[in-house]
């Protein structure tokens, strides 16, 4: 009987565990999106300072029965400046957004906002991506859909398009008001 060497079993068993997890990343519903750890869980700590003289928020405003939306944004992200008219067009509609301005200078975000207007009912600075990190943020821009009772639903990892709002965010926001 031939003796089976390791270096003749190697390849296929490489080819093998390659194949199973191109399928399993292909069977995932939606590839381009990054899985949370924290949905359906307790959004975490909001912990942030004051930008400018602009009203901060805190973990009791995540929890007040109403869906609400949590930003991360910088004024140095271009995907932030695509998805700001489309954040505009939300808050407009009535949804309250708070954002968490992450890793900026205060001047520039203050500028950021003043010159393409301020949709946040209420905004913090994360100047260290501390808060980020305990929310599980790959980077800006970030977007979380957050119950009435402070349970992230779901979070978008890049700009608020019109695709994401049809597809991703208002059917969370729909299952959060129990529609």
């Amino acid at each position: 009987m031939a003796k089976v060497k390791p270096m003749m079993v190697a390849p296929p068993l490489i080819f093998a565990a390659l194949a199973a997890m191109f399928y399993v990343g292909m069977s995932r519903e939606n590839p381009d999106e990054l899985p949370t750890a924290l949905a359906g869980k307790a959004a975490p700590a909001v912990v942030v300072t004051t930008l400018g003289d602009k009203t901060t928020f805190a973990d009791a405003d995540l929890r007040t029965g109403e869906v609400t939306l949590v930003n991360y944004w910088a004024s140095w992200c271009a995907p932030c400046r695509v998805e700001h008219p489309n954040l505009e067009k939300l808050a407009a509609q009535g949804l309250t957004i708070y954002g968490v301005n992450y890793k900026d200078k205060p001047e520039n975000a203050l500028k950021f906002l003043n010159e393409l207007g301020d949709p946040y009912a209420a905004i913090g600075a994360d100047t260290e991506g501390r808060m980020a990190l305990d929310w599980g943020v790959y980077g800006v821009p970030e977007t979380y859909v957050i119950d009435g009772n402070g349970v992230i639903v779901v979070r978008h990892a890049g700009p608020v398009t019109q695709r994401v709002i049809d597809n991703t965010l208002m059917p969370a926001i729909e299952k959060a008001r129990g529609n």
